[in-house]
């Protein structure tokens, strides 16, 4: 299911960064993405109060047509070997090319997905 990034855009709304409580006072959470949910008795993030950061909750959620979709509009696909690139359809699908594929057979995997059309994801160094 591909979605016009232009309306992806309209219907996907900014989140906010949501980041551990003091985050901004120890370095070692500084440069990390870890949500922790505030536990403490009197912690004011948990309480909701009006400054502090706001805390993960379900109405953040994006809607369900675009949710998991690649910010192309196309449904993300990992794929490991050339026969399951038979059953998908470049207008719908990005590949990922899966973690565990040596490097031959993921230059098999690239020349393939490019000359069917599809968009490849993680590339890396792989400039071809």
């Amino acid at each position: 299911m591909s979605i016009d990034p232009k309306k992806l855009a309209r219907l996907k709304k900014k989140n906010p960064k949501f980041r551990r409580h003091l985050y901004h006072r120890f370095a070692k959470f500084q440069n990390q993405d870890s949500w922790r949910k505030p536990k403490g008795i009197d912690n004011k993030m948990r309480l909701q109060l009006k400054g502090y950061p706001p805390i993960v909750k379900v109405g953040y959620r994006n809607p369900r047509e675009i949710r998991g979709l690649h910010p192309s509009g196309l449904e993300p696909v990992v794929v490991h070997n050339v026969g399951e690139l038979e059953s998908l359809n470049p207008e719908k699908h990005v590949i990922y090319i899966g973690r565990t594929v040596g490097l031959r057979k993921k230059l098999q995997l690239v020349k393939m997905a490019k000359e069917k059309g599809f968009k490849i994801a993680n590339m890396g160094g792989l400039n071809e």
